[in-house]
């Protein structure tokens, strides 16, 4: 078993390469077989190579911020959840999201699924 002192390095470690726009080191942190279903409620993505290519058109089509707003919490059975912040334009106004992901991981500490907890709710415009 993973240790919570493993996840929360690793759900940390996500947030500075979402900041940073590096698809490949996110991409590198999930499992061959991983799920990411971002917002909840939309069709979950599967696979690797969907995941990196869902991160190309998101991420990769704007440049972004991303900023941990509190601790990660971390379970003794492979789990983790975060919230964070991600300062972007919204067509074209600048904005922030408040984010809460969910994180499972496998035995090898690799990402298996991805929940992301938002909605146009949790956009706060900046001036």
């Amino acid at each position: 078993m993973i240790s919570t002192e493993y996840i929360q390095a690793v759900m940390a470690r996500y947030v500075e390469r979402v900041d940073a726009g590096d698809i490949e080191a996110i991409v590198a942190l999930y499992a061959h077989d991983a799920v990411v279903e971002d917002p909840v409620g939309q069709p979950p993505i599967h696979g690797i190579a969907a995941i990196e290519q869902f991160y190309r058109q998101g991420l990769g089509a704007s440049k972004v911020s991303a900023t941990l707003t509190g601790p990660v919490s971390a379970t003794l059975n492979g789990c983790g959840a975060m919230p964070f912040r991600v300062d972007m334009l919204w067509d074209g106004q600048a904005c922030s999201l408040q984010v809460v992901d969910v994180m499972e991981f496998d035995t090898e500490g690799r990402i298996c699924s991805m929940k992301a907890y938002w909605s146009p709710a949790n956009i706060v415009l900046r001036t």
